[in-house]
């Protein structure tokens, strides 16, 4: 199929989903990119709450998307640059050579088989004088070398990102987005506007959260965290795409090519007919994807350059998040061989 048609069917597909979820009043809204090459286009259907309307110039929580497109791309840069090794023990890093976690790697945090304790609340260190990076690593280690979906190693890698360069996460990631240029992407609080769209409304009667991140573990720790905080607009969530593919084929940039291309290899079992890349999911039909519980989602095929990235609030009306499995499974299906007949 050609590149514009695939664009305007996917499109099509898409909004329509979306529109049934928008209808039945299972979120607000929600806006899409889907692209290709020097093509996108992008599909903004419902509200950001009940009365303005979505765009793809909204702002929008993107929760556990921020592992792959803050964390996993400022990784690779420390490593081309020196500053981590990903075959290196915490230890090395840290001072955690009496700790459990201290024989832990930056690449068993990426690929979610560190066995550090998987239980992100962090409530329990507030108001004491323990190290938080420290605290990670203090618990014992269950099942290490199985996967099992991490928060706290992205939390840490984020810590140790920022002790070995010696800047604020917010500040590292804002550079690498500016050189991608991703103008409107940033770490929060964002101030409470029409170009920001509100997550959960925890208490009846009160404000939704709005402009601050949704993660309880990423609010403990101001907002800025490796796991989750990130805001971006559809418009963002395509240049990273694209620019992530362009990195993929060797076109020079931040972020080495062979990290990308290792990052998108099977590294281990993930179930479901699924394997665990370096941060990245990676499908049977060469599909690599994310996605972030507030209800967003990255698919990209890099064999074909395609890609489709949804960001929605569907947390706000509660955590059911219902229809948030089929508008994901839509996304993920466009870009299969038989959507888009570009590869065997």
């Amino acid at each position: 199929m050609r590149d514009g048609d695939w664009l305007t069917e996917t499109g099509g597909r898409i909004r329509g989903v979306l529109k049934v979820m928008v209808d039945a009043g299972w979120l607000p809204g929600g806006s899409a990119v889907i692209g290709t090459g020097g093509m996108w286009e992008f599909v903004a259907v419902g509200r950001i709450d009940g009365e303005t309307e979505t765009a793809p110039d909204v702002s929008y929580d993107v929760a556990s998307l921020t592992k792959v497109m803050a964390t996993w791309p400022l990784v690779g840069q420390a490593v081309a640059e020196g500053v981590l090794d990903l075959d290196a023990p915490m230890s090395e890093y840290l001072p955690a050579d009496d700790l459990p976690g201290g024989v832990v790697t930056t690449r068993e945090i990426l690929t979610h088989t560190s066995g550090l304790n998987p239980v992100t609340w962090l409530e329990r260190y507030v108001g004491t004088d323990q190290d938080l990076a420290e605290a990670i690593l203090a618990d014992p280690l269950e099942d290490r070398g199985r996967h099992h979906y991490i928060d706290r190693g992205f939390v840490l890698l984020g810590l140790l990102l920022e002790r070995r360069y010696g800047v604020r996460l917010d500040v590292l990631a804002g550079d690498l987005w500016d050189e991608l240029g991703m103008r409107s992407t940033a770490f929060g609080p964002l101030p409470r506007s029409p170009s920001v769209a509100p997550t959960e409304g925890r208490l009846t009667g009160a404000a939704p959260t709005w402009g601050v991140v949704h993660d309880e573990a990423a609010a403990l720790m101001g907002g800025v965290a490796g796991h989750a905080g990130a805001f971006t607009t559809a418009i963002d969530l395509g240049a990273f795409a694209r620019e992530t593919l362009r990195l993929a084929e060797g076109s020079g940039g931040p972020v080495p090519s062979s990290y990308v291309r290792e990052s998108w290899q099977p590294h281990v079992d993930a179930g479901q007919r699924r394997w665990r890349g370096l941060g990245w999911l990676v499908t049977p039909e060469g599909v690599v994807y994310h996605n972030g519980y507030t209800g967003t989602s990255l698919f990209m095929h890099p064999a074909s350059g395609r890609y489709v990235g949804v960001l929605t609030n569907a947390v706000h009306f509660g955590r059911d998040r219902t229809g948030l499995g089929e508008l994901r499974a839509a996304a993920r299906a466009a870009l299969t061989p038989q959507a888009h007949g570009s590869t065997p």
